[in-house]
């Protein structure tokens, strides 16, 4: 599992899969989610705008993230 840093309390999921490279682009995320690959926090999630606290970890496919704050 690897960290992704974020400079708020939250982001959006399409944001989040785009700043992670886990989707090349908005349409390639928004696939993603349609296709039931991605869970939030062990659950799964379809809501691209869906905001995404830090702490949360989010898996696509084999590969998890969690969300971290960014370090001044």
């Amino acid at each position: 599992m690897r960290d992704v840093e974020i400079s708020g309390g939250s982001i959006r999921l399409g944001q989040l899969l785009k700043l992670a490279s886990l989707a090349d682009d908005g349409g390639h995320a928004k696939a993603l989610l349609e296709a039931g690959d991605v869970t939030v926090d062990g659950e799964p999630e379809a809501r691209r705008g869906r905001q995404v606290a830090v702490g949360s970890v989010v898996r696509v496919g084999g590969e998890s993230i969690r969300v971290a704050r960014r370090r001044a």
